[in-house]
């Protein structure tokens, strides 16, 4: 009840605030903060006036109800649905969370991935993320953004066409939707995945809280993937804050002439790891309980198993017309009898065929993939 108080008393990531609730315990700080006891160290005159006016219109009894009708919880640190990779912010991490939904939060926050970027995106931003987030979505983790316009409403719209899941982390109460113009978004998100906000039921949203959400969004994720981003965007905010807690730091590049790629190139110089895909940060961040993803390469073709003297007499054939022995034996730099060996044992492969003394390559046999002679 004193956490859920706080959440209207306080404005989210006041590391002072957080010193205090380590120090003195929410109940005592919350009688602190409110007049009922003495004020804590340090608090200064303004702080205490502040926390005066709103005081007065603390009812967090309410606030707990009105979240129970929107079929969600208020969660603390210490509850079991916590997730305790928040501790990383030290006295910067939420006072707790509201949390609109029904799925566990603690669980899809150990899977889940934060794909953040301009809100005036290009179409060609708009389809990265929209593609980054559902192929994030197939392979089993959860996209958490803003439920901001352009690439945080991309993502999550590309999660949900997936049949995936996704988190939005809102800078406002979890009963008000902003953007306005994102209402349906939210909504399906909160049908479909979990809304989550430090702020209490109601509250609205400020520019300040907005730079203050970014935090929780980077400390909630195993990584941030940045898709488009100015130099002044608040995606790098959470980009570097995600890097300074030890997090997978991603970007997808895009035009070198586009001011919205200018941010993400900037990560990339030296603070990020290039992504074009959902292979990509997959293979960056892992599965939880799983072994690292295998490397990815190109495709194998049948002439990658030959040991490098067979597949050197192999390249010794001309493509047209075939070669008599001696001249396999030139241009492979072997000896008459090698040669004529490893020639042997690439018509027993399939790779060439003989014509009386000539050897000749077999363009629809082994080095293209194909059968083998005399089998499959």
């Amino acid at each position: 009840m004193a956490r859920a108080a706080l959440t209207r008393l306080v404005e989210p990531g006041d590391a002072t605030v957080g010193r205090w609730l380590r120090e003195l315990g929410p109940v005592e700080l919350w009688r602190a903060l409110t007049g009922e006891a003495a004020p804590p160290v340090g608090a200064g005159p303004r702080r205490l006036a502040g926390c005066a006016l709103r005081a007065a219109d603390l009812d967090p009894a309410a606030d707990l109800a009105a979240i129970a009708r929107l079929g969600g919880a208020f969660v603390c640190p210490g509850d079991l649905e916590w997730p305790r990779q928040l501790d990383d912010l030290g006295d910067a991490r939420p006072v707790g969370l509201w949390v609109r939904g029904r799925a566990s939060l603690r669980l899809w926050a150990l899977r889940s991935v934060a794909v953040v970027g301009a809100r005036a995106c290009t179409d060609y931003g708009a389809r990265v993320a929209t593609t980054l987030g559902a192929g994030l979505a197939e392979r089993g983790f959860v996209v958490t953004s803003g439920a901001a316009h352009g690439v945080d409403g991309a993502a999550h719209r590309g999660a949900l066409a997936a049949g995936g899941t996704t988190v939005a982390v809102l800078a406002s109460g979890v009963d008000v939707p902003y953007p306005r113009g994102h209402a349906e978004l939210i909504a399906r998100i909160a049908e479909q995945g979990l809304i989550l906000a430090e702020l209490p039921p109601g509250a609205h949203p400020t520019r300040g809280r907005f730079v203050l959400r970014n935090r929780v969004i980077a400390a909630l994720t195993r990584g941030t993937v940045v898709v488009e981003a100015c130099y002044r965007s608040g995606s790098l905010v959470t980009a570097r804050r995600a890097r300074d807690l030890g997090r997978v730091v991603m970007g997808v590049p895009g035009p070198v002439t586009s001011a919205l790629s200018a941010g993400v190139h900037e990560l990339l110089r030296g603070e990020a790891v290039l992504v074009t895909d959902a292979a990509d940060v997959t293979e960056l961040v892992g599965r939880v309980g799983e072994e690292p993803p295998p490397e990815r390469r190109g495709p194998v073709v049948a002439r990658d198993a030959l040991d490098p003297v067979t597949a050197r007499v192999l390249e010794a054939l001309s493509a047209r017309g075939g070669n008599e022995v001696d001249e396999v034996a030139r241009g492979s730099g072997t000896g008459r009898d090698e040669a004529l060996r490893r020639l042997q044992e690439l018509l027993a492969l399939g790779f060439v065929n003989r014509q009386g003394d000539r050897w000749e390559l077999n363009h629809a046999g082994g080095q293209r993939g194909g059968p083998r002679r005399g089998g499959p």
